[in-house]
Formats: C-alpha cells, sequence, structure tokens
C-alpha cells in the first residue's frame, strides 16, 4: 500500500554505513513519487489492490515473526480473511456516498473483528497438536485488527470528502516526527525512553518528533486552500479530494488532531519494538533495502490510522462536495 513506503523517510538508521544510507535514499527517491501519486490520484478501488498487496505482505511479516514465540501460524486463512476486507472495500467504492461508505465500513470492520476469533479457532480444529491452536488462532487473530483493519482504514479515508488532503496530512506528519526524532535524538538526545525496548530512543527525540509534526500540520491547514488549489491545477486531485472551504481553518482542532497523531504514532514504534525484541529479530523483513521489512515501514501509522479515520469520518465529515 501506498502507506507502506510512504514512510519511507530518508532519514538513516542508527549506525549505518554510507552504503546503507544510499540505499534507504535511492528507495526512497524511487517509491515516494508512486506513494504521493497513489494518495493523490488514484482512484480508490486501485488504493485498495495496492494496499492490499501491502497489507498481505506485511501479515506475511507478522505471522513469521509469530514462529519465534512458538507459534504455528495460520498462514492461508489469515491471507484469504484479510484479502476478503479489501476486496469488499475496492467493490463498495464505486456509487456510495463518503457517509454511507463509512457506515458501512464500520459495520463490517465491527462484524469481521468479532467473528474473526471464531473462524480461526474452528480452522485450528484439524490440527493434531491441539496446544497450539488457541495460540495460532489469537495469532491471526491480532493480525487482522493489527495490521489489516487500520490499513483498511486509511483507505476508507482516501473515499471521503477531502480524502486525498487529509492522507497527504498524515504522512507528511509521519515522516516529520520520524525524521526529526533520528536527529535529534541521535545528536541531543540523553534520556532513554523505553530502552528495554528500542535502546535508541529518547525523550529529545520524541519531543522534536512532535514539534515538527506541530509545524507541518499548521502549515499544511494553514495553506490548505492553496495547496488544493495547486493539486487540482495541476491534475493531481480532482476537486472532492481537497479541502477547499478551509479559507480561515481553526487551528485548535488541527493542534490537537496532530499531538494525538504523533503521540499514536511513536506508540505505534514502540510497539512495533517490542513485538520484534519478543522475538529476537532486528527488522521484520528485506522488501525495501535499506528499511527492512513492510512492518517496519507502516508500524506508526497502525496506530494512527484509527484516529485519523475517525476524525476525518465522525468529527470532520462534510455533507458535500467542497
Amino acid at each position: 500500500m501506498f502507506f507502506a513506503v510512504a514512510v519511507v523517510a530518508i532519514s538513516p538508521t542508527p549506525n549505518s554505513g554510507s552504503f546503507h544510507l544510499l540505499k534507504r535514499v535511492a528507495t526512497a527517491v524511487v517509491l515516494i513519487p508512486i506513494v504521493l501519486l497513489l494518495v493523490l490520484r488514484a482512484p480508490v478501488p486501485v488504493v485498495a489492490v495496492v494496499t492490499a498487496a501491502v497489507a498481505l505482505a506485511t501479515v506475511q511479516e507478522f505471522l513469521k515473526l509469530t514462529e519465534s514465540y512458538g507459534i504455528q501460524p495460520l498462514r492461508l486463512p489469515t491471507y484469504i480473511f484479510v484479502g476478503l476486507l479489501f476486496i469488499c472495500l475496492a467493490l463498495s467504492a464505486a456509487a456510495e456516498t463518503p457517509q454511507i461508505s463509512a457506515l458501512k465500513f464500520m459495520l463490517a470492520a465491527v462484524f469481521a473483528a468479532a467473528i474473526a476469533p471464531f473462524i480461526f479457532l474452528t480452522v485450528t480444529m484439524q490440527r493434531t497438536q491441539m496446544s497450539g491452536a488457541y495460540p495460532a488462532a489469537g495469532a491471526s487473530t491480532f493480525a487482522f485488527g493489527y495490521v489489516a483493519l487500520p490499513l483498511a482504514m486509511l483507505v476508507q479515508v482516501r473515499q471521503q470528502w477531502g480524502g486525498a488532503f487529509w492522507l497527504l496530512y498524515l504522512l507528511l506528519i509521519v515522516w516529520a516526527g520520524d525524521i526529526f526524532a533520528y536527529f535529534v535524538g541521535h545528536t541531543v538526545g540523553r534520556h532513554l525512553m523505553a530502552p528495554r525496548i528500542s535502546p535508541k530512543k529518547t525523550w529529545e527525540g520524541a519531543a522534536a518528533a512532535l514539534v515538527a509534526s506541530l509545524l507541518v500540520g499548521i502549515l499544511l491547514f494553514t495553506h490548505a486552500l492553496q495547496i488544493s488549489s495547486f493539486l487540482l491545477r495541476i491534475g493531481l486531485i480532482t476537486r472532492r479530494d481537497g479541502l477547499f472551504g478551509l479559507e480561515k481553518p481553526e487551528l485548535w482542532p488541527i493542534i490537537t488532531l496532530t499531538v494525538v497523531l504523533n503521540v499514536a504514532a511513536q506508540l505505534g514504534d514502540l510497539v512495533e519494538s517490542l513485538i520484534k525484541r519478543g522475538a529476537g529479530v532486528k527488522d521484520t523483513g528485506t522488501i525495501l533495502p535499506g528499511h527492512g521489512g513492510m512492518l517496519d515501514r507502516i508500524d506508526a501509522l497502525l496506530f494512527a490510522a484509527p484516529i485519523m479515520w475517525f476524525y476525518a469520518t465522525v468529527i470532520f465529515p462534510p455533507s458535500r462536495p467542497w
């Protein structure tokens, strides 16, 4: 999905050599334009299909991690269950108002999350080792809630009025937070945030991430009309995908939203570090040269996505295009 590679920020990883940094920057240079084109211009069904591919790759990485916890995962049933969610998203994208699509998605997501444990437990009945049935079903259920649902929420945001602008905003504040957290934490960071989980993360870096996200968020919404008009003129968005009604936006709601999203993104990064540390691995994969696996790149978005979806569909939704 576009969000997976979207967090391909160009900041180097700690202790990386120049060749590793070169690979990281090269990957970013190639993928970021593709990400932005998908976010801004691609039809929702296309976005859903690309997101499905990333969701499946991320779920595969997560299930591989669970093997380090002594779990034999349910791979195929999990892939099928996740794939069906995105097929439904792609099919529902046509000819639905944003309000109806959001309501249908909410009902479908609740139903899918509720029924997932029963489906996966039923599948495990065929196993000879009953002691592994519950852990395997639990891992698949968690993979669905941890990976698939948040990514599906980002696709659903794209269906809303102004959806492309909301996603651009989310990606930029996550990128900004990621880059500044590294550079400030690496240069002046002295107070470790969670040394047992992520020994390199500092409170100084976290504060820098928050400040950077706030600056980017405020600038985006202060100039939302101009940015939307520019993107419309060059053909990157349609009129329904920009924020054309915010000539004088109220900043306090955006400041609050940005703070919450930044905190959620940093927690998402820490949670993924916790899972990896428990599994005894450094990266979840090697699919992105210089960046690791898909899960390494979207961990922050997985926690921020539900908040972005709730704000864009419940708190802010306009009744018609600008």
